[in-house]
């Protein structure tokens, strides 16, 4: 699986808060209060932004215990230096391998802007897991494939289709399913008999986001040179443009999709 720095993961984490859908997580809340004692499995932690963004809205109401999965140790380390250890395990776990995950006792397996990375046999193979234990599925923050900007550009259309384009690559669990990844999750979940719930999670990117918004601007440069399709003058040049307009506050809104699946009675 493809790594992300720990600066970025940072960076983007409160646009991720802002974005969550809150009536996603209320069901989630009540689903776990049918559990004596409740364990979230997230994988692809991170930092653990996760914790950080559910905690919070437990503590009041119930007592969980997390089991964090990466394959980053460097991650993991900083997961378990800014959140301890109480009530929190870490996992190094090559996600290739699902049989090695941490699912006994799990009542929800989580995610973060991780399932629109990887491939659908990846998440068919991973619904039946969650399904033969019967636990809920949350995955948060999966890109929709949908960008849109203040200030228009003539490429815009066409920079966000080789961006997407370049999303359905190998991103190292297969040949990722980008955008479509939740509208395939859902399938794949109905037909394992689970109820589904989506909501959209989109962040919104204003002045006080400009450095996500650059930082998110220069990251889509090197996947839409690698489709090929544009010139790189062409795309320097939107680069470039889309730079000043941040520089004279334009906004941005990037979308998502927050589903979540629980077992039927």
């Amino acid at each position: 699986m493809s790594g992300f720095d720990k600066s970025w993961l940072a960076l983007r984490e409160p646009a991720d808060l802002a974005a969550r859908d809150p009536g996603l997580v209320e069901h989630i809340v009540g689903w776990l209060r049918q559990n004596a004692r409740p364990v979230i499995v997230d994988i692809g932690c991170g930092t653990g932004s996760s914790v950080r963004a559910l905690g919070p809205m437990f503590l009041s109401a119930l007592q969980v215990d997390w089991r964090l999965v990466d394959y980053d140790p460097a991650l993991l380390r900083e997961a378990r230096l800014q959140l301890g250890d109480d009530g929190l395990e870490y996992h190094q776990v090559d996600l290739n391998h699902l049989e090695n995950l941490p699912l006994e006792g799990a009542s929800v397996l989580s995610a973060s802007a991780f399932f629109d990375l990887a491939s659908a046999r990846f998440c068919e193979e991973i619904a039946a897991l969650v399904a033969k234990r019967r636990c809920a599925f949350y995955a948060a923050l999966n890109y929709d494939g949908k960008v849109e900007w203040s200030n228009p550009h003539p490429l815009d259309r066409d920079v966000v289709r080789d961006f997407n384009q370049h999303q359905r690559m190998d991103k190292g669990l297969g040949s990722a399913l980008g955008p479509q990844a939740v509208a395939h999750l859902q399938g794949v979940f109905e037909s394992l008999d689970y109820r589904i719930f989506v909501a959209e999670s989109p962040w919104i990117l204003g002045e006080e986001e400009a450095t996500l918004q650059q930082e998110m601007l220069k990251g889509m440069m090197r996947p839409v040179l690698e489709i090929g399709r544009l010139s790189p003058a062409e795309v320097e040049e939107w680069l470039e443009f889309r730079l000043d307009r941040v520089r004279e506050r334009s906004s941005c809104r990037v979308g998502h999709l927050d589903i979540l699946a629980l077992p039927r009675a």
